[in-house]
């Protein structure tokens, strides 16, 4: 049986890794030829031919992480197509791989693939997107969110701040900082600095900073404005925390999601969008042993010659519409502010619903 099992896995991991590099390849030509419009074009005008292709490639990454659970469904489908068209399959069933004993070795081998999957969404990608967007800010001027930037907010024990950073450069330095503090009798305080970062200590370091401090308990009341060449604020808010806010939330960690989300609830501020993320995280990289599942029951069909292109074809219509429906649900629940679990565990509790109904109609009723 040990032999039955190096054997399938080798096939299996011989035809992912295939189709994969063949996606992988096609997603690389196409997001080329999508960046070469902006070479030449930016307001710096660094950005090169060999800008474009740097760009490209650290997008592999996050390619590779959304594509593994079609790619996994693709190739394995194959082996079990051709090894069923071989007659190989029916050797190996008169050896003892019955239906269970085949269902458990595939189910070792998802495994293996969730494990891949969950890395690179949540190491690799990551890290290779906020590299790609540094680098775009670097050859395009700045990482901005729309004409406002991004909106933070933290609560004090004595006063709430709300804060607006306008860009983020690609050495990591917030740009148009602006602060603005209110208690219990209204507006405390502004602050506009042209430039800041986060120390190591937590602190924001501020520079050119434009302070007005609004005395409204006093008699008459009065405003006291200063321009301070450096300024600190002791803040809670972190420099993951004002990448998030400029950044795309499926290019954060689960670890740094969580921490944001928590950030955002003891603030009072909507965390749906994040949430629905967080638990695509969760769940995502599951959908590989929903996929292996799905496959099994094609190992039961009786295919004629020529008949594995179809069955093929038939894998990649349904890998492109988990994808898509994985998509729908987390727009439509966002919309719909549905419980954000439930919203990114409908796609694989669908598909899983489907592959145990293929596994019990062919495999053990037929």
């Amino acid at each position: 049986m040990k032999t039955l099992r190096r054997f399938l896995y080798k096939e299996i991991l011989t035809a992912v890794a295939f189709v994969t590099v063949a996606f992988l390849a096609l997603f690389f030509f196409f997001d080329f030829v999508d960046e070469l419009r902006w070479v030449g074009r930016s307001a710096t005008g660094a950005y090169t031919v060999s800008a474009a292709l740097m760009m490209v490639a650290l997008a592999i990454p996050n390619h590779l992480y959304e594509l593994l659970p079609i790619t996994v469904l693709i190739g394995t489908i194959f082996v079990m197509a051709r090894l069923v068209q071989s007659s190989e399959f029916t050797i190996m069933r008169t050896s003892g791989l019955g239906p269970w004993r085949a269902l458990r070795t595939l189910l070792v081998l998802g495994l293996g693939f969730v494990v891949l999957t969950f890395a690179v969404g949540d190491y690799v990608a990551p890290l290779t997107e906020r590299a790609s967007q540094l680098l775009k800010a670097r050859v395009q001027g700045s990482i901005t969110l729309g004409h406002t930037g991004a909106w933070l907010k933290e609560r004090q024990p004595s006063n709430i701040f709300f804060v607006n950073v306008g860009a983020l450069t690609g050495r990591g330095e917030m740009r148009s900082v602006h602060i603005f503090e209110f208690g219990d009798h209204g507006l405390v305080s502004t602050t506009r600095a042209e430039r800041g970062q986060v120390g190591q200590d937590g602190h924001w370091e501020l520079a050119n900073v434009e302070r007005n401090q609004y005395q409204v308990r006093q008699e008459p009341p009065r405003i006291e404005r200063q321009n301070l060449p450096a300024f600190r604020w002791a803040t809670g808010i972190t420099a993951d925390m004002v990448s998030a806010s400029l950044l795309k939330p499926d290019t954060m960690r689960t670890i740094d999601l969580f921490q944001y989300i928590r950030h955002l609830n003891a603030n009072d501020q909507t965390s749906q969008k994040y949430e629905i993320e967080f638990w695509r995280k969760v769940f995502y990289p599951l959908s590989c042993l929903v996929m292996v599942v799905l496959a099994l029951p094609f190992a039961y069909l009786h295919f004629r010659s020529g008949g594995i292109a179809t069955y093929v074809f038939g894998g990649v219509m349904a890998g492109i519409s988990f994808f898509l429906l994985n998509n729908v649900f987390g727009y439509i629940g966002n919309l719909q502010n549905w419980a954000p679990w439930l919203t990114a565990a409908a796609p694989g509790l669908i598909y899983s619903a489907l592959s145990l109904a293929a596994f019990g109609w062919l495999v053990l009723r037929r």
